[in-house]
């Protein structure tokens, strides 16, 4: 309820913040978010990154879009490119000279919101427990926040901080006048239903790979890992270009196995990253936030540093010994699963798991009670003499256990 008849865009403002870091294909997607009307603004937050990298990214975007921009650093830019809007903080704490466009600023108390002043709108933060730092929830009391945004006030306030899709209606419900997502805003998305059964090809040649993929998918598997160890990088590369359009025209997820420099080459949706592979934050760097990044984690001290480095998934396992992998990590047993689901919520990691490694039939229902949202399994399906109904059957028991849990 703004007071004083100072509105936002759209009557709930949705903005996109970057993330800290560029990606090849960055200006593509701001251009898609503010096009597809997903979000209304996209703020451009790179501290870290010089001024000349910036201008690059706004001149691959329109001219037409940079009403609908704001900047962050760099506000010399903001004037030379006739931007729509600059963001104050601590770095910058006050707009160019004869600034005529929209001014916002960052708020981390009611108080400063309180206290802010004229603008267009303001943005308070941690809402939310932090996705991107995990622990880390800020202070502010809701239930205040609420009261004071149920009255009039006279400038917008924007929740930040641990934003996603599924908060919107909570935020309505306080009072906010609006969102902004960081990373969120950018990620790849996948359903429940995709993420709860995947399959971790174990092929001997191209046409082996292919045909365990083609199975799976016939039995119902919405998510298909190319995982083939020691293959040469040609016939890795062919089989991932034709398992790719598989997946995809049945609305199924593809991941490489380890090969980052291969996703764009072979139309993956991202890749999974053993311990010993590329580290998830600089495969982030490489692939962007909208590639999906699965890491492996075999403790809670893992699943905390592939959380901070960015990371979309954990594969968390060996449940038990598997012929299947070399160099196995300690196995967790149920009790593994039942402790890394209590440590998640501890810590307000929202990442799913997904449990791997020597997991049969009879140990899907509880390993999903001890908290796992997903099975990953190979032998399980592809040493069987009918891998599709393999499948559909191993689909069924994770259904049943979604009807229950309903």
């Amino acid at each position: 309820m703004v007071a004083d008849g100072k509105q936002p865009y759209g009557h709930f403002l949705r903005i996109a913040v970057t993330v800290p870091y560029c990606f090849l294909t960055e200006a593509e997607l701001i251009k898609a978010r503010l096009r597809s009307g997903e979000v209304h603004y996209v703020h451009i937050r790179k501290p870290d990154c010089p001024e000349d990298t910036i201008e690059r990214l706004l001149t691959d975007i329109p001219e037409e879009l940079y009403g609908r921009l704001c900047l962050h650093d760099c506000f010399t830019l903001a004037q030379k490119y006739n931007i729509g809007g600059v963001h104050l903080n601590s770095r910058n704490p006050t707009p160019p000279d004869q600034w005529k466009g929209r001014v916002s600023r960052s708020c981390h108390s009611m108080a400063e919101v309180i206290t802010a002043g004229d603008f267009d709108y303001v943005t308070l933060s941690p809402v939310f427990p932090s996705i991107s730092k995990p622990g880390y929830t800020g202070s502010l009391d809701l239930e205040k926040v609420k009261a004071y945004l149920s009255e009039p006030h006279p400038v917008p306030v924007i929740a930040l901080g641990g934003i996603t899709e599924d908060c919107i209606d909570a935020l309505r419900y306080m009072g906010f006048d609006g969102a902004a997502m960081l990373g969120e805003a950018w990620r790849r998305r996948f359903s429940a239903e995709q993420f709860c059964l995947q399959l971790i090809t174990n092929p001997v040649s191209i046409d082996n790979a292919i045909t365990q993929a083609k199975e799976a998918i016939a039995g119902g598997c919405r998510w298909v890992q190319l995982r083939w160890k020691d293959a040469p990088l040609d016939k890795l590369t062919e089989a991932a270009r034709q398992i790719a359009p598989l997946c995809h025209d049945s609305g199924a997820i593809f991941l490489l196995d380890d090969h980052v420099e291969l996703v764009g080459l072979t139309d993956a949706d991202g890749v999974h990253l053993g311990k010993n592979d590329m580290p998830v934050n600089e495969a982030r760097r490489i692939l962007g936030p909208n590639r999906i990044i699965g890491a492996t984690a075999n403790t809670t001290d893992d699943i905390i540093a592939v959380a901070q480095a960015g990371a979309d998934y954990i594969g968390y396992g060996p449940f038990r010994f598997t012929t299947t992998k070399k160099n196995l990590s300690p196995v967790l047993g149920l009790e593994g699963y039942r402790k890394a689901t209590d440590f998640r919520h501890k810590h307000y990691l929202r990442l799913p798991l997904v449990a791997i490694g020597g997991i049969t039939d009879s140990d899907i229902v509880p390993i999903m009670k001890a908290g796992a949202e997903g099975i990953a399994l190979s032998g399980s399906i592809v040493k069987t003499q009918n891998p599709a109904a393999a499948t559909a059957k191993i689909v069924n028991i994770i259904n049943n256990i979604h009807i229950e849990n309903t």
